[in-house]
């Protein structure tokens, strides 16, 4: 068996090959890319860590200067995000832990305040700019808005039923 190969020729087809081959991965890539920027998920812009400071209101006493770390993960099916804040002030501290899982734009989730021992279900929604969120339990009922810009987020939380009036935080990425 003595096959003779045209070496010119293979390394000719090799080479237009290699392009076709080339120019497809890259189409390919390029759709990828736009359909996973497409299905992206808006929790995306949160993940990492954060901090930053800001006040918090009690009904029994003056609002205090709060200072806040957060930390924002993404689970694997990239829909659900868990969420850590812990927070301190001259007079005490407060921890919120979260699990948010997002559908069509719409929030669902559990919250805890763990210091204070408040928890409740949340619903919400993705909005423009952020995240619009309201907290039911027996012991706390809340509004809470996330505003994310690049790497600045605002949180506001207005507490209807509870010790806690209020907090707002401001915080920066990384």
């Amino acid at each position: 068996m003595n096959a003779r190969i045209d070496i010119r020729t293979m390394k000719g087809q090799f080479t237009m090959r290699s392009i076709t081959i080339a120019g497809s991965l890259a189409a390919l890539l390029f759709v990828a890319h736009e359909a996973s920027a497409v299905t992206a998920s808006p929790f995306a812009p949160l993940l990492g860590r954060w901090s930053g400071i800001g006040m918090i209101g009690y009904k029994a006493s003056p609002a205090e200067k709060i200072k806040c770390r957060a930390t924002y993960l993404l689970t694997d099916t990239e829909d659900e995000l868990k969420q850590t804040i812990r927070c301190a002030t001259a007079g005490g501290a407060v921890e919120i832990i979260s699990n948010v899982k997002e559908t069509g734009g719409k929030l669902t989730g559990h919250w805890k305040e763990t210091i204070h021992n408040f928890e409740g279900d949340l619903s919400g929604d993705v909005t423009p700019k952020g995240f619009h969120v309201v907290i039911q339990g027996s012991d706390v009922a809340a509004n809470m808005d996330i505003v994310v810009n690049n790497d600045k987020q605002a949180v506001e939380i207005q507490f209807t039923n509870s010790s806690l009036i209020g907090m707002t935080l401001v915080m920066t990425k990384g």
